[in-house]
């Protein structure tokens, strides 16, 4: 019976009009601890030196791993469809620098 409750629960996601717009980023940098993934999601302009962190987001590993579950599933979906995504070119291809050294 309390499997049947959990799996009737719904829950109710709210979307802002000004989270629903997104933020572009053409550049992901990702690091972790023992406790937590930090995913920096920035964007790189061509022909400008300096890139800006656009958003980070912050999961526990559990969650990150069900992140990229979940991703691996879309993209497949997505190469279903539309055929396979190329890769390449795309990826900076000089030393990307925080300023200061460390993991999150």
């Amino acid at each position: 019976m309390e499997d049947n409750k959990r799996q009737d629960q719904q829950i109710n996601v709210e979307l802002s009009e000004e989270v629903a717009e997104g933020i572009y980023s053409n550049l992901a940098m990702i690091a972790h601890s023992n406790s937590e993934f930090v995913i920096d999601f920035i964007r790189l302009m061509p022909g400008v030196p300096k890139a800006k962190v656009k958003s980070r987001i912050i999961v526990t590993p559990d969650h990150a791993k069900r992140l990229l579950s979940a991703l691996k599933e879309n993209i497949e979906k997505y190469e279903a469809a539309f055929g396979k995504i190329q890769q390449g070119g795309g990826a900076p291809s000089f030393p990307i620098s925080f300023g200061t050294p460390g993991e999150a």
